[in-house]
């Protein structure tokens, strides 16, 4: 049976690339009882609701994570939470930091607390790749958040909430994606910007991050960090795929932007899991016995970083993925 069966869900930051995703794929393919869509953008939240006009089972509330009295009204009678709200773009991030720290960590702390005194079943955060051995702004404050939700399962007893997180790396064709961005350029005979040749990064479908959130909240028990094994990609060949006489322009790396991400640092990997589609990092004040035998340990040493990861995209595999992102 669907984990969505017959249950109330709710997502912060839900008129999102991935929200939109998730509310389209769980009102066709399951049975929830309600899906709420909680955000701050009154307009957001207009469009959304035209363009799911039809359906009976979607509730918006006008609300902003930074204040805990709108969550606990907003999370009552809530089963799962799926957590998306956050200020993301790194630029932004390191010259308005107050204003992250405020939404991306005390706005996480928020949806901890209004989740315990409302008794949710289940919290699920999405976090990113920027979280893992952060250099900018962004990243540190989604690596705070990211250890807020998973110390919260000490606080959970009597509530019986289960926090965890997953952290996955750029979504193609989400709000802000370089794709669109690109194409653009490219149909303006401009040249396309590029920080650096030799940059890389994750990637991920929509699709397959929606099913690896399902996934995670089936099986979490609370305390995890999931990765999926996915693909990296060349930002040359991302270019290459959007246009075989690319006008590049190389203008440096900017405040807080790394040549290439990372998922797990060699660090973390002492408490990493590996599973056939999945890492699993686990606290070091859990017990985690069940999934250790599962999964095995990831040797000494390990990471898991875009520039060395195994799985790579073609520019024909890039150039497929693409195709109808406008």
């Amino acid at each position: 049976m669907s984990i969505f069966k017959n249950k109330t869900i709710l997502i912060t930051g839900g008129t999102g690339s991935f929200g939109r995703a998730f509310v389209k794929r769980v009102l066709e393919e399951h049975d929830p009882t309600k899906v709420i869509i909680f955000s701050r953008d009154e307009l957001k939240q207009l469009e959304m609701k035209n363009s799911f006009q039809d359906s009976s089972k979607l509730r918006f509330f006008i609300g902003d994570i930074r204040e805990k009295e709108r969550l606990v009204r907003a999370f009552e009678g809530v089963d799962i939470v799926i957590h998306a709200a956050a200020l993301k773009q790194v630029d932004t991030g390191e010259y308005n930091p107050r204003e992250f720290v405020l939404t991306n960590v005390f706005g996480t702390q928020n949806v901890i607390d209004a989740s315990l005194d409302t008794s949710v079943q289940k919290v699920l955060a999405l976090s990113t790749d920027k979280a893992s051995s952060p250099i900018n702004l962004y990243g540190a404050t989604k690596l705070t958040a990211d250890k807020l939700i998973t110390a919260a399962n000490v606080y959970a007893n009597s509530s019986g909430t289960k926090f965890s997180v997953v952290r996955y790396g750029n979504v193609l064709g989400s709000r802000g994606s370089v794709v669109p961005f690109f194409k653009n350029l490219v149909l303006q005979n401009k040249r396309i910007p590029i920080t650096d040749v030799r940059m890389t990064r994750f990637w991920i479908t929509i699709d397959q991050a929606l099913d690896f959130v399902t996934n995670s909240l089936e099986s979490m028990n609370g305390g995890e960090i999931f990765i999926p094994k996915i693909p990296s990609m060349k930002i040359i060949d991302l270019v290459s795929a959007i246009t075989s006489d690319a006008k590049i322009q190389e203008i440096g790396i900017r405040p807080g932007e790394k040549l290439h991400e990372e998922m797990i640092s060699i660090d973390d990997a002492r408490r990493t899991i590996e599973l056939n589609d999945k890492f699993i990092l686990y606290p070091a004040s859990s017990s985690y016995d069940g999934f250790i035998l599962k999964g095995q340990n990831v040797p000494e040493g390990f990471s898991y970083r875009s520039n060395t990861n195994t799985k790579w995209l073609s520019v024909a595999e890039i150039s497929n993925l693409i195709a109808n992102i406008t």
